[in-house]
């Protein structure tokens, strides 16, 4: 109860009137040095009544006095200590009143009296003043009082002014004392006022979320923390008082238990530790603190314990996983990224040990992906990638760790898989599933998977390695037409060296004049006249090595020198149609990264400007693989070559992906029939006759001309020119030629030309040496097929044997055939099968011919 502010608050206010009370008590000494009435009045009741009003007087003024004295407000153990000493300045004056009595009481002179009362009295003024540890005016006073008393004894005037000398600079001093006092409680009161200033700033500090604040005694325990910190570990505050400030740490597991230990370690060796991060021990909610602290010692140097302050990490660390999501995680798929993957199957091809581990890689591309993202847009092409992702996360499960390096592109790490019909599974598993329709916003998205295989087998291959050979692997799938699955071979590593060896060489070509064009005639049916021809590149390399346009012109595509490889093919062209006079024209190829790049109108122009030649001699023959991308760059491309004047033809018309509404948007000049079209056009039971049929109805409907392409017999001829083909090329009319033989065919018949070959295809033959039985009007003979296609053979040892004649031929025990002689030349016959055979059935060994009875050849 003494203890209590309220009450501390009212004792430091009455302590300050214990100047007050020391004058009362001098006033009162003066009452009775110069009214001894009022003396003898008091002291005829009782001398003990007298005693206690000064004993009374001594207990009020030391206990204000030792109360003034405290800065700031006592606590109980101070009252404690101040009531003691309180009782024995009581006892002390007692004594001395006590003696006093005493001595006045055996005095039987009333001077006498009267001197030693108030010489004692004046010394319990004196010991009640010097307890308040007021010197200076209880010096005054008592100097006063004694020269006052002796000016009262011996009636001298002098010690009287002396007393009242005293007694102002009693009234002096006391006044400054007061104002002392004063100065000292506006003080106390400024510096209580900061105090609480800066113990409300903490409080809002803390009710603000922005930090908390702890103590511990010496023992560990908290004797402090903030209310916040309790209401968010779901513990009362008053709970959490006495327990372990360790307890509110979460212990965890692994590398993260060190935090835990460095706290117990800090506070138990009582060292101060900083910003230390830790996880609260908050049930229902992950929460991390950083804490920092310093031990606290009294001022005796003994230590107490520790004191800290600590702040929220929480949204920092939720910040700090986010931005780690977004560096190992792909944003839209939730997959590994390429940096994650890769760093997965590092870890997948070595242990800890950094020993080597099996591992297998499998690398996918989508399949059509481009168009859905061309027709449906990039919304639906997002959601498809999230689907994929969704399906191949479910097949592999816990088997690997898939990854999406980018675009559609997957990558798939399986530890410890390298068996083939595993990884057969897995991959077919995938293709499978990836083949089933996606559902995206109504509609049904159709795609296919590609995948490369490639495996370690603990044998220390390099994670670019292995990537290196799933891409080939994936390369491989590709070629073999999309939608299957290949593993890695160390043929294909082969191959990738030859592709890079030829990469680098052709880089060199141009510089070398290694490159060169040859043309091949372009006729006029109707009239069998050359009207242009086409160009064709060939490399013939150092050292004679002819390299075909099949292996490196694909290679010159994806490396993209065919744009500095058709520039000189536009440059050299234009040179070669100078030379060849007007009235030619020469075509030239372009593909799809020639036609995309922005230059190609000016070198164009450039090269027409430079030979002297006619626009229109230039033929620009495009593929269309340039019309999967209908964008308006393109069509904007069309228009700008077709101002430079030129000439423009759609080859392989028909085998591209493209409708036929580009015809009518892409001003052509001329459609190239594929040579696709017209092998096995004359066979009746083929469309092709009907498609080319289409093809050069469409192009007259439209003013095109028409070439047919691949035309080598003369049955072939036949059926073009007599379904309207304008122009044909081929074989038939002349193979592609140098310019010195062009010239040279140009001049020998003014450009008109003859056709030569073969009347119809000849299917493939396949050498053999088998004897045979052969039947024909009832005899049996004996002889060889030397030659065997599936629609005839050529045969010995048959002589003389008329056209038309019927035979029957016995190739093996199981096959006979029947036959009719086409031709006859000594012991040769040509014959013809009246159905096609299957060649396989002939690749084993030939029959033992059987023993049967010679008979002579008769006539049918």
């Amino acid at each position: 109860m003494l203890a209590t502010p309220e009450f501390v608050a009212r004792l430091m206010r009455v302590a300050q009137l214990w100047h007050y009370v020391l004058i009362a008590r001098v006033l009162a000494f003066f009452a009775f040095a110069f009214f001894p009435g009022v003396a003898g009045f008091l002291a005829r009741p009782s001398l003990w009544l007298v005693m206690a009003a000064g004993l009374g007087c001594d207990l009020v003024l030391t206990i204000l006095g030792q109360l003034s004295r405290v800065r700031p407000p006592p606590s109980g153990r101070w009252l404690r200590r101040g009531v003691g000493a309180c009782f024995a300045f009581l006892i002390a004056g007692t004594m001395l009143h006590s003696a006093a009595m005493f001595a006045a009481t055996a005095a039987h002179d009333g001077r006498l009296y009267f001197d030693a009362f108030s010489a004692i009295k004046l010394g319990s003024i004196l010991v009640a003043a010097a307890a308040a540890a007021i010197v200076r005016p209880a010096f005054f006073a008592f100097a006063g009082a004694m020269a006052l008393g002796g000016a009262i004894g011996i009636a001298s005037w002098p010690f009287g002014v002396a007393g009242l000398v005293f007694l102002g600079l009693l009234i002096v001093m006391l006044r400054e004392d007061v104002r002392h006092q004063r100065r000292a409680t506006h003080v106390s009161r400024r510096t209580i006022s900061e105090q609480q200033r800066a113990l409300g700033l903490m409080r809002d500090f803390e009710r603000a979320g922005r930090g908390w604040f702890w103590e511990t005694d010496r023992y560990g325990h908290l004797v402090y923390i903030s209310p916040p910190v309790a209401a968010k570990l779901g513990i009362p505050q008053s709970d959490l008082f006495g327990r372990p400030f360790t307890d509110l740490i979460r212990k965890r597991v692994g590398n993260d238990e060190s935090e835990e230990r460095t706290l117990g370690f800090s506070l138990s060796s009582r060292t101060p530790f900083n910003e230390l991060t830790v996880q609260a021990a908050v049930s229902g909610e992950e929460r991390w603190w950083s804490i920092s602290g310093h031990p606290i010692s009294n001022e005796l140097g003994n230590f107490q314990g520790f004191r800290g302050s600590g702040t929220d990490l929480t949204d920092k660390k939720r910040s700090e996983r986010e931005i780690n999501q977004l560096a190992r995680y792909d944003t839209l798929t939730g997959l590994a990224n390429r940096l994650h993957i890769t760093d997965l199957l590092e870890r997948a091809l070595r242990n800890h040990m950094g020993q080597a581990q099996p591992c297998a890689l499998l690398l996918m591309d989508l399949d059509r992906f481009k168009a859905v993202n061309d027709t449906l847009g990039h919304p639906v092409g997002d959601q498809l990638l999230q689907q994929v992702a969704g399906r191949l996360t479910q097949i592999v499960g816990d088997k690997g760790q898939v990854g999406r390096l980018g675009g559609d592109e997957f990558q798939i790490v399986l530890p410890q898989i390298v068996q083939p019909e595993k990884l057969a599974g897995i991959a077919n598993a995938i293709i499978l599933s990836l083949a089933k329709p996606f559902a995206i916003e109504g509609e049904q998205v159709r795609i296919g998977s590609s995948i490369g295989i490639a495996v370690s087998e603990g044998q220390g291959v390099s994670s670019s390695a292995l990537v290196r050979n799933a891409d080939l692997a994936l390369y491989a799938a590709k070629d073999a037409g999309r939608g299957v699955y290949r593993f890695y071979a160390d043929a294909m590593h082969n191959q990738a060296s030859e592709r890079k060896a030829i990469e680098d060489a052709l880089r060199d070509a141009l510089a070398r004049d290694e490159l060169a064009l040859l043309y091949q005639p372009i006729v006029d049916v109707k009239r069998e006249y050359v009207t242009g021809f086409e160009a064709l590149i060939r490399w013939r390399r150092e050292g004679g090595e002819v390299v075909s346009p099949s292996k490196f012109i694909p290679i010159a595509e994806e490396s993209n020198l065919i744009v500095p490889i058709g520039e000189w093919i536009i440059r050299t062209a234009c040179a070669t149609i100078a030379r060849l006079g007007p009235g030619y024209r020469v075509a030239v190829n372009v593909s799809p990264r020639q036609f995309a790049n922005e230059k190609l109108p000016a070198t164009i122009l450039n090269a027409v400007a430079a030979a002297g030649i006619e626009p229109g001699q230039l033929e620009l023959e495009i593929t269309e693989g340039v019309f999967l991308d209908e964008s308006p760059e393109n069509l904007e491309m069309f228009q700008k070559l077709k101002r430079t004047g030129v000439r423009l033809a759609l080859d392989d018309f028909g085998t591209g992906y493209s409708a036929l509404g580009y015809l009518k948007k892409a001003p052509f000049d001329k459609i190239k029939i594929d040579q696709s079209f017209v092998l096995g056009a004359v066979d009746r039971s083929s469309m092709n006759a009907a498609i080319i049929s289409s093809i050069v109805g469409l192009a007259t409907a439209l003013d095109m001309e028409t070439t047919a392409e691949g035309v080598e017999t003369h049955d072939d001829l036949a059926l073009v020119r007599a379904l309207g083909c304008s122009h044909v090329q081929g074989y038939i009319y002349g193979r592609p030629m140098e310019l010195g033989e062009v010239l040279a065919l140009l001049r020998e018949g003014g450009g008109a030309v003859v056709a030569r070959g073969f009347k119809s295809a000849r299917e493939p033959r396949m050498r053999t040496f088998r004897r045979i039985q052969v039947e024909s009007g009832g005899y049996h003979y004996e002889a060889i097929v030397r030659n065997l296609s599936s629609r005839g053979a050529l045969i010995e040892g048959l002589w003389n044997v008329p056209e038309g004649t019927t035979l029957t031929l016995e190739l093996t025990p199981d096959v006979r055939l029947d036959a009719e002689a086409r031709w006859s030349a000594g012991n040769r016959v040509g014959v013809r099968f009246v159905e096609a055979i299957d060649m396989t059935v002939f690749a084993g060994p030939p029959a033992q011919p059987r023993a049967f009875k010679q008979r002579a050849y008769r006539a049918a």
